[in-house]
């Protein structure tokens, strides 16, 4: 059964109500804040690079529109993180937040925005991964990362000439990671057939056009082009929005995600998240006996990894990693089902060239 084929449940489907995407948006942010009604006591939650990268000006432009704003500065997601920023707006009486930053600051906004029940706007300044538009949260914790229901941004404002700034890794990471959608819809598929798992054919159509996007574009997305942030930044945002559609993180992250955070726990700190995804998918695809090829092409015409060795790791990890993903959420039905032996990894990682 999808939902949307049935009146009998009920939910809640959250988006994002004004997205701005395109060059110099960011003096925008005032006349965005004011339709949306804020008041004009608010935070910036953002780090100190990246407020030198756009929360300096932003909060000049907010200044400029009447607000005032605090500014919070902050590092990696984690509890601590967000406890100590939740704490700081309470204290300024901040009645909405501006997350301006890359993925780990607009986290940390979404969890203090449901803390406090105040609204957040995604002020994105690089682009790794397809979190800047969800409700979803990933936090840092001792056995690797954590995804935690949060506050989904009330709008979006993404400056492309900022955007691309930021090394053009990152960019590439937030590409893959939706290149991987295409494994995370084969699993989730995989589930509703053999599990009767609630499906949403909204979710998937979002998913798979954001992936399919990338794909097809996959050549005009190069290092140095500001229009190679435009082509990706929406396929991302829209990619987010499907897990608001959904209600879960089903549409963008499956076995290729678990394999993602079996190397954060095993072999951490080599490779960016999204970077991650993209090779696992390509494993992921080949066990599903789908085009894997296409999969890795389009990371490799982006400029993403597609080996052990460009995401910086042995082949015994790669390895460690496929044998441990299944263990990673047990509770999610892959295509990896009960879990591969090291031989039967190897196999996979070999043929596929990973390895």
């Amino acid at each position: 059964m999808t939902d949307d084929d049935t009146f009998s449940k009920a939910k809640d489907m959250i988006f994002p109500r004004n997205i701005l995407v395109g060059h110099g948006a960011l003096p925008q942010i005032a006349r965005m804040c004011s339709d949306f009604k804020f008041m004009k006591q608010g935070i910036i939650i953002t780090g100190d690079v990246t407020y030198k990268a756009a929360g300096k000006e932003i909060e000049e432009y907010m200044s400029d529109g009447g607000y005032e704003v605090s500014v919070h500065k902050t590092g990696d997601a984690t509890f601590a993180n967000v406890k100590t920023a939740v704490e700081e707006a309470k204290e300024v009486k901040a009645n909405f937040i501006l997350a301006v930053g890359g993925g780990s600051k607009i986290d940390i906004s979404k969890m203090v925005a449901k803390e406090i029940r105040i609204p957040f706007i995604s002020i994105p300044t690089s682009a790794a991964h397809d979190g800047i538009a969800s409700g979803k949260a990933s936090l840092k914790m001792d056995i690797g990362p954590k995804s935690i229901d949060a506050e989904s941004p009330m709008g979006i404002l993404a400056d492309t000439s900022v955007i691309s700034k930021a090394p053009y890794r990152y960019l590439a990471s937030g590409c893959a990671d939706v290149i991987s959608d295409k494994t995370a819809l084969m699993d989730w598929e995989f589930a509703r057939r053999l599990r009767n798992e609630s499906f949403s054919t909204s979710a998937y159509a979002l998913a798979e056009l954001s992936a399919n996007t990338i794909i097809e574009n996959s050549k005009n997305i190069k290092p140095g082009l500001e229009e190679s942030t435009w082509i990706a930044m929406k396929p991302i945002i829209i990619s987010g929005i499907a897990m608001d559609v959904a209600g879960n993180s089903r549409p963008t992250s499956g076995s290729e995600h678990m394999f993602s955070h079996a190397l954060d726990i095993l072999h951490p700190g080599n490779a960016l998240h999204g970077e991650q995804c993209g090779v696992g998918s390509i494993m992921m695809m080949f066990l599903h006996g789908g085009d894997w090829m296409a999969i890795r092409n389009a990371l490799k015409d982006i400029g993403a990894p597609v080996t052990a060795n460009e995401l910086g790791l042995a082949s015994e990890d790669i390895i460690d990693a496929l044998v441990e993903a299944p263990n990673i959420r047990k509770d999610r039905f892959t295509i990896l089902g009960a879990g591969i032996d090291r031989e039967t990894a190897e196999v996979v990682a070999k043929t596929t060239m990973v390895i």
